[in-house]
């Protein structure tokens, strides 16, 4: 009979699912864009954890006590990150991504940088973004403090 497998920490927890996540939404693009995506899901997780209304936006309301919890409130909330929703064309990389494709990996990295404090923000603290191949109504008229392989990233509404 086998033991039952371990239970994730917060941190393990939060590191696997920005992975996939990462991987869902940005796997085929550069490292650097990566990077930021996981970047900016950060800057909304601290948020999250500073301020209430914060928490209302980017974590579901959920009032988290860590940062490693306050990540997966954002990553889990609602219209964050389009692929987690099941009618999205590329639902099925975010539910189960292909172990061996490369490109896994490098999210992997990339979210265990994140966790680990050792990941830059090139975003300089942006906390809203999209794919430069749809141009959502908020971006109209605004300039991205980043735009790096296709990503676009922008600072909060004015």
């Amino acid at each position: 009979m086998s033991a039952a497998p371990a239970a994730m920490t917060a941190t393990e927890a939060a590191e696997a699912l920005l992975a996939r996540i990462l991987y869902a939404e940005a796997g085929g693009r550069p490292a650097r864009a990566i990077e930021a995506l996981a970047a900016m899901a950060l800057t909304r997780a601290r948020l999250a954890l500073a301020c209430p209304d914060a928490a209302l936006r980017y974590a579901g309301g959920e009032h988290p006590s860590s940062t490693a919890r306050a990540l997966l409130a954002v990553l889990r909330a609602p219209f964050q990150f389009p692929t987690r929703h099941p009618h999205h064309p590329d639902h099925a990389r975010f539910l189960a991504p292909p172990e061996a494709d490369p490109a896994l990996a490098v999210c992997r990295r990339i979210a265990r940088r994140a966790m680990a404090g050792t990941l830059p923000d090139a975003t300089g603290g942006a906390v809203l973004w999209h794919a430069e191949e749809v141009l959502p109504r908020w971006a109209m008229g605004r300039v991205p403090r980043l735009a790096t392989g296709g990503l676009c990233f922008y600072a909060e509404a004015e």
